[in-house]
């Protein structure tokens, strides 16, 4: 498994601003599946006192207004630097077997206007969502949930032990 954390030169100019993503070797009979994960959840007060001039850049498409509280979310969804190493010591000790690789970095400022947060994408079709805080004895003393997309990897053929069972 390798653990890529590229670290900025400088840190965010917020205490957020951490993404991971892992690949999973082989998840529900795909090759190689991405998950991206984030923080479904935060304090209602969180993000209040940042300048969200300064943090919010142009929008992505120029040709309409933009709500700029999808790209707050994102923010918002993001990980510190601290909740991002626990993240990833987390998954190194709790999946290392299943994963080829986990990827963490900072997010570039400014961020853009008009995205749309993983926790206001729709589980639906290949899209869906993994919950680690539902495993039993999950560590960490957030949430973290992942979303994948099995329509954009490649299906593995199932093979059969000798006793029948898919593997």
């Amino acid at each position: 498994m390798q653990v890529n954390i590229a670290r900025p030169e400088t840190p965010p100019p917020v205490d957020r601003g951490y993404v991971v993503s892992v690949v999973i070797a082989r998840f529900k009979g795909h090759k190689d599946v991405e998950a991206h994960l984030y923080r479904p959840w935060w304090n209602p007060g969180e993000g209040r006192e940042y300048d969200w001039e300064r943090l919010l850049g142009a929008p992505i498409r120029r040709e309409r207004a933009v709500d700029p509280e999808g790209s707050r979310k994102v923010l918002l969804e993001s990980f510190s630097a601290g909740e991002m190493e626990a993240v990833v010591e987390f998954l190194k000790q709790d999946y290392s077997e299943r994963l080829s690789s986990i990827n963490a970095s900072s997010m570039p400022f400014p961020i853009p206007l008009g995205l749309v947060p993983l926790s206001e994408i729709a589980e639906e079709g290949a899209i869906g969502r993994i919950r680690f805080e539902r495993y039993p004895d999950y560590p960490l003393d957030f949430a973290v949930h992942g979303i994948f997309d099995l329509a954009r990897h490649e299906r593995v053929p199932e093979w059969k032990t000798a006793q029948g069972e898919e593997q």
